[in-house]
């Protein structure tokens, strides 16, 4: 008999945090709570995988609407998959529906009853995504992990368009789960390898998030994830939200915060019982300057560290910040070298996975209290 997809190892002394583990088989196994690196066209910008692989990621994440438009589905397919084109068989991928795109690039889409139709950001060319569709994409693209389409509204919608995006998210649900039943009885893909989650939305709308919640735990999906948050609320809205939903989720499945990657976030929504993170922040706040350390935020363009011989943190065991000094980074940013920038994003990918580690450390050691208080003194 396989091993279980999750098991949830041991709980918090106080909260809902738990430290877990998720078994994709073949020896690759994901321990919880876990911050996923963002792979929008098969990179992590600016890093090798080779060293994301050192870091210790074992999970990334890979972006549907742009690996469908470039190289494509069927070119993904005709070389290996995802996992063997970008050199990670040894990891796990998984991807995202395309939904999010239906909100960031909303003046290039129009919804459908059947799904949403959009037009290339490339080259203006239109295309269709259905339940049905975005999980025949991501079987081409070999996906551990596949997200259904879903409709995730903007924090200031209206009622009626957030009424309309559960109606939408949750119609939806229902196709993408027959149609991946469909296909695994085809043998199209291995539901023993290749998992769909359901993604619950609602904005900031209590009743409409308990609603949307158990509507996507009754569905026959391996993971729950929580998307539309993290999209223009402030901080303390986020954060009640998480306490609302946190009692809510099934205990039995992964929950999966989607786009929410600021630490004191990432901290508040492990107390909520979540697991599983992805985002954009640590490769792009890198790219611009920015260094997340043990001591809070540092903009490295800052003249204060032109001639500072410190690491760029201290307590850090990533490569940079064992060789280099602050004052070299920032020399790399104000030259415009390349190395800059590859450097940051190295050092803030090693930051959330060790900070990840920490996490779990202190659940299974009884100090998760100490730890969150503690990191909530940060200033981040």
């Amino acid at each position: 008999m396989s091993a279980p997809f999750f098991t949830e190892l041991q709980r918090a002394e106080s909260g809902l945090a738990r430290a877990g583990r998720l078994d994709f088989g073949g020896g690759v196994v994901v321990e919880t709570p876990a911050f996923m690196p963002v792979g929008t066209a098969g990179t992590i910008k600016g890093v090798w995988l080779e060293d994301v692989r050192e870091i210790g990621y074992r999970l990334i994440l890979g972006n549907t609407y742009h690996l469908y438009l470039r190289p494509g589905a069927e070119r993904i397919r005709h070389l290996g998959g995802l996992a063997r084109m970008i050199g990670w068989e040894d990891g796990a991928l998984l991807t995202d529906s395309g939904g999010y795109q239906v909100f960031s690039l909303a003046d290039r889409v129009k919804f459908r009853h059947e799904g949403v139709e959009f037009k290339s950001h490339l080259d203006g060319s239109a295309h269709l995504f259905t339940p049905d569709r975005v999980i025949d994409v991501q079987t081409d693209f070999g996906s551990n992990i596949m997200m259904p389409l879903d409709d995730c509204p903007p924090a200031d919608a209206t009622p009626e368009r957030v009424r309309e995006s559960l109606e939408r998210t949750h119609r939806w649900i229902d196709e993408t789960v027959r149609h991946y039943a469909r296909r695994a009885d085809e043998g199209r893909l291995d539901p023993a390898r290749q998992r769909v989650f359901g993604i619950a939305q609602g904005c900031l709308d209590p009743a409409l998030r308990r609603e949307s919640i158990e509507r996507i735990q009754a569905a026959a999906v391996a993971g729950v994830a929580v998307g539309g948050l993290s999209v223009g609320e402030t901080r303390e809205a986020l954060h009640g939200m998480l306490n609302v939903i946190g009692p809510l989720l099934d205990p039995g499945r992964p929950r999966y915060l989607m786009g929410v990657g600021a630490a004191p976030d990432l901290i508040a929504a492990v107390e909520n019982g979540f697991d599983m993170f992805d985002c954009v922040l640590a490769t792009r706040n890198a790219r611009n300057g920015q260094l997340f350390t043990s001591r809070g935020k540092v903009n490295v363009r800052n003249s204060q560290y032109a001639d500072s011989e410190s690491a760029p943190d201290p307590d850090c065991q990533c490569r940079v910040c064992r060789r280099y000094s602050i004052a070299y980074l920032r020399h790399l940013f104000q030259a415009e070298e390349m190395l800059g920038p590859m450097m940051a994003s190295l050092h803030n990918l090693h930051f959330f996975h060790d900070l990840m580690a920490k996490m779990r450390s202190a659940i299974r050691s009884g100090a998760w209290r100490e730890f969150r208080e503690r990191w909530q003194k940060i200033p981040f």
